[in-house]
């Protein structure tokens, strides 16, 4: 008997290091982890100790004995990654991270944003150094994504919280909530109290389609629709016309299939969810049967992950639909899938592309359907959108890459609902230096870069720094890098000492922002949320408003 990694991997690698006998894989040093879909065990090492269980963050690794039916195929998926890739271990110690010097006293570091790539730098430099970290986040609540992006049908990825919450007990660590850094406090300030400032704000923006009628009423981004219906309270109040029986998705990338679950499974079972109440209320008056996934390239080149993909297959009610046709392959990805060389992943990708296009249809089902190798062209409608005009695409080669030419043949979809999925972007900072071009931060292993020069006392962690790519956990190795660099910086005397200290600024954040939420009233609001949870059968319900969260904090 062996453990199994299963879908809700969260690629932070907490588990790799706890193995006794190393066979989880690839871990952080190796090329392919900064591509991998999942870790995996190797189960002719694994020795059934569960050392592994314990440390998972999101819960997502299990006995193969212990498997649901939804999870099975997870077995072979484990077994796979090892005979492309035969585990070779050597069992090399570990090497302690480097300590700043308690010599030098406190290090005090502030954080700009409370999401996961905040709190692992957070819990990094809570273990590395005596510390004073300052949390800010504009919002009145802290976890970022994990909150607020996280489907509501995945409660395990959401779990993660539960590894902050454990770490910043310590009164070492202060949240400083409900302040917008830019407004409450400026950059300067920040640097004026701390000897490191590191920006951890994510990519708030969402990429445009750049098509007539993207901007008619009913064609939204895919961020506002996911954030509305997990209850950030900037997005509360959104409506969305769920008036129509087809709604389109333009990108195929997990946050298009996180949309696609929420607009077709039976609002009961989202009910059972931390979903915001208003989305659970308009899902239930929703007509929408049909949602069409639109993606620019083949089957193999989708953006989703196959334990995304595989996960579709057990919803209840929902047929996934795929078009024989859409599956015949191009001559270099047609190579590429019968190489002895291909990804077990890549495999899968196909191959359950295959499963759904064979599969059985129940006319009373709701239905998702992917379509391949299409571009939009134009959001069409009369003052709203009514439907998307595309054109078909060809992959060809070019300069060594596969990519997608639009052709000759167009076509189009009634859709009263249409929401676009291609990727997030970050945004400027005031008074940090900008990349316009690839909508990050410049830097240097999280060192902030002007003029190609590091500068003195800021840093950068997440997808601020990295760009949108990676999920959750891939934020753990990103932000030790990161910190990294700042112990290396303090210790070598190259960050300037704080001008003030916590008594200064409690000073004068409470003179600039007196509705400050600090670590008592965040417990407060969790408290509350989890116990109107507690009532309703449900994780937790969710204040959707900064008024109802700060009366919350309150008590």
């Amino acid at each position: 008997m062996a453990y199994v990694i299963t879908q809700r991997c969260c690629n932070d690698a907490s588990c790799v290091p706890e193995c006794p006998v190393d066979c989880i894989r690839p871990t952080p040093e190796q090329r392919e982890f900064a591509t991998t879909e999942q870790l995996y065990i190797d189960p002719d090492t694994c020795i059934d100790c569960g050392a592994c269980v314990d440390a998972c963050p999101v819960d997502a690794i299990f006995s193969e004995d212990d498997l649901l039916a939804s999870l099975g195929r997870f077995r072979d998926i484990n077994a796979a990654y090892f005979q492309r890739h035969p585990l070779e271990s050597n069992f090399e110690p570990l090497v302690a991270p480097t300590r700043a010097p308690k010599e030098l006293g406190t290090l005090r570091v502030a954080i700009v944003g409370a999401g996961p790539a905040a709190c692992y730098a957070a819990e990094e430099l809570l273990r590395r150094a005596d510390v004073e970290v300052e949390l800010f986040d504009r919002l009145p609540t802290p976890y970022g994504l994990v909150r607020a992006g996280v489907a509501p049908d995945h409660p395990g990825t959401k779990s993660v919280a539960n590894l902050f919450e454990s770490a910043f007990r310590r009164e070492a660590l202060q949240y400083r909530l409900n302040v917008e850094v830019g407004k409450h406090i400026s950059h300067e300030e920040l640097l004026g109290h701390h000897h490191a400032v590191i920006y951890a704000v994510g990519a708030a923006t969402d990429r445009r389609l750049g098509v007539p009628g993207e901007d008619l009423p009913g064609s939204h981004s895919a961020t506002e629709f996911v954030a509305w219906y997990n209850g950030h309270p900037d997005f509360a109040d959104r409506e969305f016309d769920l008036s129509g029986e087809r709604a389109v998705i333009v990108g195929n990338g997990n946050v298009a299939l996180d949309v696609a679950r929420v607009l077709t499974v039976n609002p009961d079972e989202l009910a059972k969810t931390d979903i915001a109440d208003h989305a659970v209320d308009a899902l239930r008056r929703s007509n929408i049967k049909e949602v069409v996934v639109l993606g620019r390239r083949g089957p193999l080149q989708a953006a989703y992950t196959s334990p995304e993909f595989l996960a579709l297959a057990h919803l209840k009610g929902v047929d996934i639909i795929v078009d024989p046709e859409d599956l015949v392959l191009d001559p270099a990805s047609q190579a590429e899938l019968d190489s002895p060389e291909v990804e077990p992943s890549l495999q899968l990708k196909y191959t359950l592309a295959q499963e759904y296009a064979a599969g059985a249809r129940n006319p009373d089902n709701k239905r998702i359907v992917f379509r391949y190798l299409v571009s939009p062209t134009a959001v069409t409608g009369e003052g709203k959108a009514e439907g998307v005009e595309y054109v078909h695409n060809e992959l060809v080669e070019e300069n060594g890459r596969t990519v997608a030419r639009a052709s000759d043949r167009t076509g189009s979809l009634e859709a009263s609902l249409v929401l676009r999925s291609i990727g997030y972007r970050g945004e400027p900072v005031a008074d940090v230096p900008f990349d316009e071009s690839n909508g990050v931060i410049p830097n240097d292993k999280g060192r902030v870069l002007a003029d190609g020069n590091p500068v003195q006392g800021v840093y950068v962690s997440g997808w601020i720094k990295r760009g949108p790519r990676g999920v959750i956990g891939s934020n753990r190795v990103d932000s030790t890098e990161t910190v990294d660099q700042i112990i290396e910086d303090y210790t070598n005397g190259k960050l300037a000492a704080p001008q003030g200290d916590r008594a200064a600024l409690d000073a004068l954040l409470a003179e600039r922002q007196p509705d400050q939420i600090g670590r008592e009233g965040w417990k407060a609001i969790d408290a509350a949320e989890k116990t109107a949870g507690k009532a309703a059968g449900r994780p937790r319900v969710k204040f959707t408003s900064v008024e109802d969260l700060l009366k919350a904090a309150k008590g």
